[in-house]
């Protein structure tokens, strides 16, 4: 199994196969906590070979630096199926999330595992903004 792209994006869709990305990011920069973001969306798209036909589960969650979960952890389990005149597939999955909040400025994780397994890890920054500007350390 291969990770092909797995990103935190202002909107993502899937249309046909097709995996659209718009936005993608790891910066939130506010005035103020609590940080709200209110709309924002995980596409990630994953390649598996006939060895890998089955079914799958797919976990993601979004923790503070101390491990702490921000939002419950989010499950998918997907069945994937191989078509004969191919080697591999590529599926796609798109996570839509309203009103994220972010309770401090810090440095958080997106975690995926697969199977029980971590497989990857985005880093999300939020930071304060002075000025109109990220304030320095």
């Amino acid at each position: 199994m291969k990770i092909e792209i797995f990103a935190l994006c202002d909107a993502a869709t899937d249309y046909g196969g097709k995996l659209n990305i718009l936005g993608a990011f790891d910066g939130i920069f506010a005035p103020k906590v609590p940080v709200v973001q209110a709309h924002c969306a995980i596409a990630l798209r994953l390649r598996l070979s006939k060895v890998e036909e089955g079914k799958h589960h797919i976990k993601l969650n979004l923790i503070d630096q101390d491990g702490r979960l921000v939002v419950p952890g989010m499950d998918a389990n997907v069945d994937v199926k191989v078509p004969s005149h191919r080697d591999s597939v590529a599926i796609n999955l798109v996570l839509n999330l309203q009103q994220l909040k972010f309770e401090q400025f810090d440095e958080y994780s997106l975690d995926l595992a697969i199977d029980n397994r971590h497989e990857a890890s985005l880093p999300i920054s939020v930071v304060k903004l002075e000025n109109n500007r990220p304030a320095l350390p």
